[in-house]
């Protein structure tokens, strides 16, 4: 391999294996006579290329070459090397939050359902539950700053509660208006491009492809809008985003238990060994519960987390079937069967469960007199009688309740809307969501005065065209990568966007949105990053190819970057010239 190429091995690809050499593959046989009778003498063999590499694969590091490049000595490149697992992610969070939080309380609007989720928001962390608003209450929440009073009569709402705490702690902090009601969004937003960067940088052993992740949400137009709209898929985005980090990050430490596990035979060197494989406990595993607990606000935003739920524990238990069989586990599903199974049931469904129900505590704390939340007296009213209400508390007997009929709204839910869309269509954004519209004459909002007529003004909910694109051709990619090359990163990939994704599949008569698609839209970025790093091609690729493949790559990059830039008043609520506007809608759905 020359310099050239080795340099960039840590930067591009996304197959971080060096390339088997013939030591490597001598090391691989049984010691020879010689090098047996050669240990009388102090000789042992080079413990290079064990199973434990495979368990816990190392992290890529910059050839000496890029460094010779940029003229840094050794000791700074060192430096540079450790810090950029955290300096660069961190750099590239920094620039998500400027733009997220820049001029975060403009349009000074309530926009789309922010009417709904914003003041159910303040009613909850001022009265426990819900309440009915007057038809006007928008308009006086604007003009006086948030100072009014809040209603005491309890609405009937469709969405748990986790969401809407979220959204009141930004108006407990900084008022009820448009800064006040966005602000946890946008923060939830930006902590979930860095938490992207350090996943993408522990899935993938490359800082640089996970920076790549990272930076690629953050100039995402749904999620730059979701992460200035009060709304709550964004928090579901990152409560999933955090349960699967937790996952990834057990993952880890579970095959470094196990790597330890193995013991080293004469050479120094680990290898598969059936026994410590297949018995080896791996204890409580702290960050499976974690996940539980990310799993179970999750769900407590908005029902979808079931569906997630349930993939990612499917998904953390192939993933101990796998580590157990690099281990040398011969029989690894009853091996994870009998160690595994139990405890992660345990660290999740029941963590999740409970986390749901205490986020609940405000309406089960609400009085059951009629004055409480909505259907809080069900049980001492039209629930009175049965054989077996007794075995209930009656607070629980009237959440069922509530639950059941939640369940019923959202299963029958087929009003039409002028913005709903198909699940089939939002992979190539079919039918983006206008939040936001206003045709501001010349002069005035921010419309130029020589514009010559009037000006659009428009917050579209809408990812940026070419990322999204690209992420068709990439999910394609991943799904070849897991089912023929059995690459574990795909099928993580793969399992986040086909548990946020496909379920919406089973309501396709249903009233849905193309913003939900924000929930999977890390995963999308994972992908994406990862086809890119295979564009720049694998360790030992020749200079040509290489530096092909880096100028493939970053021209796409260049181009998502300047797509945002391009939609960037559409995201905003930025007045633009309506030939402008009428420009930036290539498709006729946008309109």
């Amino acid at each position: 391999m020359t310099s050239t190429a080795s340099s960039m091995d840590s930067t591009g690809s996304t197959d971080h294996r060096p390339a088997p050499t013939a030591h490597d593959q001598a090391s691989d046989l049984r010691p020879s006579s010689w090098q047996l009778r050669l240990r009388r003498f102090g000789y042992t063999a080079e413990p290079a290329g064990d199973v434990r590499e495979r368990l816990v694969p190392p992290y890529a590091r910059p050839g000496s070459r890029l460094w010779q490049t940029l003229g840094l000595p050794p000791g700074w490149a060192d430096r540079l090397t450790r810090w950029s697992g955290w300096g660069g992610p961190l750099l590239i969070t920094l620039m998500a939050g400027v733009m997220r939080f820049w001029n975060l309380g403009n349009p000074k609007r309530v926009i789309f359902d922010e009417t709904y989720y914003a003041k159910d928001a303040w009613a909850l962390v001022h009265r426990g539950f819900e309440v009915n608003w007057d038809k006007n209450a928008n308009d006086a929440i604007l003009s006086s700053g948030g100072h009014v009073p809040v209603p005491t009569d309890a609405a009937y709402v469709v969405h748990p509660p986790v969401g809407k705490y979220v959204i009141g702690l930004g108006e407990l902090v900084f008022g009820f208006d448009p800064f006040g009601w966005r602000f946890m969004a946008a923060l939830l937003g930006t902590l979930s491009v860095l938490m992207l960067c350090r996943i993408g940088r522990r899935v993938f052993r490359s800082t640089f492809l996970g920076c790549l992740a990272g930076a690629l949400m953050a100039v995402d137009g749904l999620h730059f809008v979701m992460s200035r709209t009060s709304l709550l898929d964004g928090v579901l985005m990152f409560f999933v985003l955090a349960a699967f980090g937790a996952l990834v990050v057990d993952r880890d430490k579970a095959r470094e238990r196990l790597a330890a596990a193995l013991p080293p035979d004469v050479d120094g060197r680990v290898r598969p060994n059936a026994h410590p494989a297949e018995t080896t406990r791996l204890g409580w595993r702290p960050w499976r519960w974690v996940a539980g607990l990310m799993l179970g606000l999750a769900i407590g935003t908005k029902w979808n987390g079931l569906y997630i739920m349930a993939a990612f524990i499917l998904m953390t238990l192939l993933w101990d079937v796998g580590s157990r069989k690099v281990a040398g586990a011969r029989h690894p599903y009853a091996a994870v069967l009998k160690h595994d199974t139990g405890l992660t049931f345990l660290a999740t469904v029941p963590v999740a469960l409970v986390t749901y129900l205490v986020s609940w505590t405000g309406w089960i704390l609400s009085a059951d007199d009629g004055s409480g939340g909505y259907y809080r007296n069900w049980a001492a009213t039209d629930g009175k009688g049965g054989n077996w209400t007794w075995l209930f508390p009656d607070w629980l007997r009237s959440l069922w309740h509530y639950e059941h009929e939640v369940y019923e709204f959202h299963t029958h839910l087929t009003s039409p809307h002028n913005y709903q869309s198909n699940p089939w269509s939002w992979i190539v954004l079919g039918r983006p969501v206008s939040y936001f519209y206003e045709s501001p004459s010349p002069g005035t909002d921010g419309c130029p005065a020589d514009a010559g007529e009037k000006c659009a003004r428009e917050v579209l909910a809408i990812g940026t065209p070419l990322l999204w694109w690209a992420a068709c051709f990439a999910v394609l990619y991943v799904l070849w990568r897991w089912l023929f090359r059995r690459d574990w990163r795909a099928g993580a990939i793969a399992c986040g966007i086909a548990a946020g994704y496909l379920p919406w599949f089973m309501y396709q008569e249903r009233t849905i949105f193309l913003f939900y698609a924000v929930v999977f839209l890390p995963f999308l970025c994972l992908a994406v990053a990862m086809m890119i790093g295979a564009i720049v091609g694998p360790p030992g690729s020749s200079d040509t190819r290489r530096v092909a493949g880096a100028t493939g790559a970053g021209v796409l990059v260049l181009l998502i970057a300047w797509n945002f830039i391009y939609f960037w008043p559409l995201f905003t609520g930025t007045a633009i010239p309506i030939d402008d506007w009428r420009s930036r809608m290539w498709l006729d759905t946008w309109v």
